[in-house]
């Protein structure tokens, strides 16, 4: 019997993106497989990963930024942005999401004029190297598109290489009715190149030009791109726009199986490099297709869980968490090696797709109602009828929380940090916009330079002024920036709020939202228990099931239960997390 030696982490390595490269081209050529090997340059000694790690725990969150979220005259934007970080968040966010840093030519640097540069605005590769040493960064990798200006689609008006073929065309008759977008401008662009004229298609606006991902020289140069970033020090890749990256005419172009084989194949390739290396899919789509982005835990590592947002902002303006729960409960747990990141506000405005199926319309019309007497600006879609659909409300997270259905109330402040503290007790690594934890309120002086609702929700603070609000403990941002940092940091020493610890909703009425959490090991239980309304709230221990023989406390206000206590009342907006450890 002849003894067959086993395969290296290399054969293994091929072995897998053959099966990658079969699904996404058919009959490809063999020698894409070295080609795409020889892109990532892995050493001669790599290992399959094992797999269903995780690399996350409790310690976990993110700020999400822009470079030049804080400024300051004569200083490259990364630098102002680590000298804040280090100075205020040090003990605080052990992760930045620093949005698009490279040179682009619109969409706030969404429309990526060169992968491989650092805007100078923002700074230098030095620069972003200097924060990966200290916190752990994510990058986007605008995947789907790419800029006008960019070489490649200059080259492609040119008819050069690289780029004479890398993006997606289409022709005037073509039926793309059914493609879904979030956008109301025109699919197609018309194109003068010197061979003639030419339509491409562009998902997202006609500067933003869609990549051809049918062609694998595309996907080689991905490929490069990825390597790239991690040589700089980035350790987590954000899948920008992920779920449109596939398109054919006659479909809605959406979720396509090759798109989910392509990242299929990113993962592959980055867990043989670093397993440590996350990929994090930004798909803001309803429920049921996001998930479908973790894959069989061979997929995305992490989704945004892009429904809770609306949601949780619905329940404190209606004072009525039912919907809350039930989504909630629907949620399967995430497998090891994968989780959710939980978000209450980002760069974008608050999605309205993802509550399809959650919300009724006239549920999801006094929302918007609700949002716009805040001061929120609705953008809209053409979906496949010609119509336009509200796609997102574009709102400060502090504004969109000043009050109730009702109208504004006095209770602001105790709103949006329920808020925080209902999200950074769910299960899932929490990111935070750094305008949230600034308590940046709308910019209507943005909007008004703009003209593009987004605007609204991102402010760049000259450093000196921010500091100065900062330190004084009357400010609204000072005092915000106070209340969500106590909640991180203790959020990090409790292992029950570990990414993959267990997660029950409880049932307490609509005006309780409460969550049991417990850590894996089972030592530690903390129960999240939150009034969402404006009026106080009598919780019965009973109906809590804590267990009696343990010492409880609440760990945000460090009040005791005392032994024989039958119940605790609730301030309006006020959590409690009920720890037994």
């Amino acid at each position: 019997m002849n003894d067959v030696p086993p395969a290296t982490g290399l054969e293994r390595l091929r072995s897998r993106i053959r099966g990658h490269l079969e699904v996404i081209y058919g009959n490809h050529d063999p020698a894409l497989i070295e080609q795409v090997v020889t892109a990532m340059r892995y050493a001669d000694d790599i290992h399959e990963p094992a797999p269903y790690q995780n690399y996350w725990d409790e310690s976990d969150c993110w700020m999400i930024t822009y470079a030049t979220s804080v400024r300051e005259d004569g200083v490259d934007g990364l630098q102002s942005l680590q000298t804040f970080c280090d100075r205020y968040l040090a003990d605080t966010i052990n992760g930045l999401h620093i949005l698009p840093f490279y040179p682009y030519s619109s969409d706030d640097g969404f429309a990526v004029i060169d992968y491989c540069t650092v805007d100078p605005a923002a700074g230098s590769w030095e620069d972003i190297q200097s924060i990966a040493g200290r916190y752990r960064l994510m990058a986007d990798l605008v995947i789907n598109h790419v800029s006008s200006q960019s070489k490649w689609f200059q080259n492609f008006i040119s008819r050069k290489d690289p780029g004479k073929d890398y993006f997606k065309e289409t022709r005037p008759e073509e039926d793309l009715s059914m493609v879904v977008r979030p956008r109301s401008t025109p699919l197609r662009t018309e194109v003068d190149t010197v061979d003639g004229k030419r339509w491409v298609w562009c998902t997202f606006g006609p500067d933003q030009v869609d990549l051809d991902f049918g062609n694998p020289e595309v996907l080689l140069r991905f490929v490069e791109i990825v390597r790239f970033y991690l040589e700089q020090g980035i350790r987590v890749l954000r899948l920008d726009a992920v779920a449109f990256l596939w398109k054919e005419p006659g479909t809605t172009s959406l979720h396509d199986q090759r798109t989910h084989e392509i990242i299929k194949l990113l993962r592959t390739l980055i867990d043989f490099h670093d397993p440590s290396v996350m990929l994090i899919t930004e798909t803001n789509v309803p429920n049921r297709d996001n998930l479908t982005y973790f894959g069989n835990s061979n997929e995305a590592h992490a989704i945004y869980n892009f429904s809770l947002p609306p949601l949780l902002i619905h329940t404190l303006l209606t004072g009525d968490c039912r919907h809350l729960k039930t989504w909630m409960m629907s949620m399967p747990p995430a497998r090891d090696g994968t989780t959710y990141f939980n978000f209450l506000a980002s760069h974008d405005g608050i999605g309205m797709r993802p509550l399809d199926g959650l919300l009724s319309e006239a549920e999801r019309a006094r929302l918007l109602d609700t949002l716009t007497t805040f001061g929120g600006k609705i953008s809209l879609r053409t979906g496949p009828d010609g119509t336009a659909h509200p796609y997102e409300i574009n709102i400060s997270l502090i504004d969109a929380l000043a009050g109730t259905e009702n109208g504004p109330d006095e209770f602001q402040l105790e709103r949006f940090v329920c808020a925080h503290a209902i999200m950074l007790a769910l299960e899932g690594i929490p990111g935070i916009y750094i305008h949230s934890l600034l308590g940046t309120s709308n910019d209507h002086e943005g909007l008004a330079r703009t003209g593009r609702y987004r605007s609204i929700n991102r402010r760049s603070w000259d450093r000196v002024e921010l500091e100065q609000l900062l330190d004084d403990p009357a400010s609204m941002h000072s005092r915000v920036l106070a209340s969500l940092r106590h909640l991180i940091r203790l959020r990090r020493e409790q292992k029950a709020f570990s990414p993959n610890a267990v997660q029950f909703t409880m049932q307490l009425g609509k005006e309780i939202f409460g969550i049991w959490r417990q850590s894996q090991d089972r030592r530690q239980d903390v129960f999240s228990i939150s009034n969402v309304t404006q009026e106080p709230q009598t919780i019965e221990l009973a109906n809590v099931n804590l267990v009696s023989t343990d010492a409880w406390w609440d760990l945000i206000s460090g009040a005791r239960l005392e032994a024989g206590q039958v119940s605790f009342v609730l301030g309006p907006y006020q959590t409690v997390w009920l720890t037994n450890k």
